[in-house]
């Protein structure tokens, strides 16, 4: 049963065109608004040495991909407001299919996000980089947002309908901004930059840019995010286990 939920639930995510025009629509505006302002000019980043394009393409995918595995939140509150996972412990589903077709719903739909984001950057910009280097960089990006599809999750469990929205919109913000996927880091206080290495979205947007590079150190990207990944997985099943207990 719990296979078969897995496949409904990531199916369901997938059809639902709400979902999907919400985790679309921003990051996709952004594409185009920075894209075209500076996509057609040949720029390199000074940074990371990559064509502007490309590093403006890994951002906004790594936004996208994170917004679409942190809106995973809104529909775990849902069910537990009208006590849709009271009704479902009742059933063979175990508690570990649950989540774990949560997980795979929100990285269904991150992977969605991805795809199309790089795909409109390569119809629109033509970006000069390699089909090899775009596919580790989507890989890398996708493979990232694992810990922010555990926190959407986490949220989900923890928050009240009324709160939802706020909280959601307070940490994607925050994790956004000390991303970098908005802003450079590199006009903040250099304090700024240091916390920002403390939270994934920043090396969600690093392990990004290193696929497109095809070089540099991603044993510390991975270690951060596996990292995040352990520490919410752990958060998550203890919230579980709790609320089993009481309903």
């Amino acid at each position: 049963m719990s296979i078969a939920y897995l496949g409904r639930e990531s199916l369901r995510q997938l059809k639902n065109m709400r979902s999907m025009v919400f985790t679309l629509a921003v990051p996709l505006v952004m594409l185009i608004a920075f894209g075209g302002t500076f996509g057609g000019r040949g720029q390199v980043d000074a940074v990371t040495h990559l064509p502007w394009i490309v590093v403006t393409t890994i951002q906004v995918a790594a936004y996208g991909g994170m917004m679409a595995a942190l809106s995973q939140a809104f529909g775990i509150v849902t069910e537990r407001s009208i006590g849709w996972n009271r009704q479902l412990r009742v059933t063979p589903l175990s508690g570990t299919g649950y989540l774990v077709s949560k997980m795979v719903a929100a990285l269904a739909l991150a992977l969605v996000s991805i795809v199309v984001i790089i795909g409109v950057s390569l119809a629109l910009y033509h970006p000069e980089l390699s089909a090899g280097s775009w596919l580790l960089a989507a890989l890398g990006i996708w493979c990232g947002v694992i810990p922010f599809a555990l926190l959407g999750i986490l949220i989900g469990q923890f928050a009240k309908p009324e709160f939802a929205q706020p909280l959601f919109m307070a940490v994607f913000m925050g994790m956004a901004v000390l991303g970098g996927l908005w802003i450079p880091l590199q006009i903040f206080p250099v304090w700024v930059a240091n916390v920002a290495k403390a939270v994934p979205s920043y090396w969600l947007n690093r392990v990004g840019q290193l696929g497109a590079l095809q070089s540099g150190d991603a044993l510390t990207p991975a270690l951060v995010l596996a990292a995040w990944t352990v520490a919410l997985g752990a958060l998550i099943v203890w919230r579980y286990r709790r609320d089993a207990a009481r309903g």
